[in-house]
């Protein structure tokens, strides 16, 4: 199945678009990947929905930001907060953040 998914880079800011689900994620990491250096934000505000595998994406997405200095995320697209929950991240999508932190 094809991806819908769109990203764009302005700035320091990473821009996605649409679904964010298994076929995102192998159809955008390459570009992302290439695209990670000096992004600090990621606005998710066009973002129509999340699974796992796009939770996944997010998380290394924001790691890969925090090593640029920090990361600021916007938006809340349907089943990122779940996902956040299940997965115990922080709200900057952080695996190793302190239970204070979440």
């Amino acid at each position: 199945m094809a991806s819908d998914a769109t990203a764009r880079v302005e700035g320091d800011a990473l821009h996605l678009a649409g679904t964010l689900d298994r076929a995102a994620a192998v159809t955008l990491w390459p570009q992302l990947l290439r695209q990670a250096g000096g992004l600090r934000r990621l606005d998710l505000h066009a973002v129509e929905r999340v699974d796992s595998a796009g939770v996944a994406l997010l998380a290394e997405l924001a790691a890969r930001m925090r090593g640029n200095g920090g990361v600021t995320i916007a938006g809340t697209p349907a089943g990122l907060d779940e996902l956040r929950a299940a997965y115990r991240l922080s709200p900057e999508l952080d695996f190793n953040a302190s239970p204070a932190e979440r």
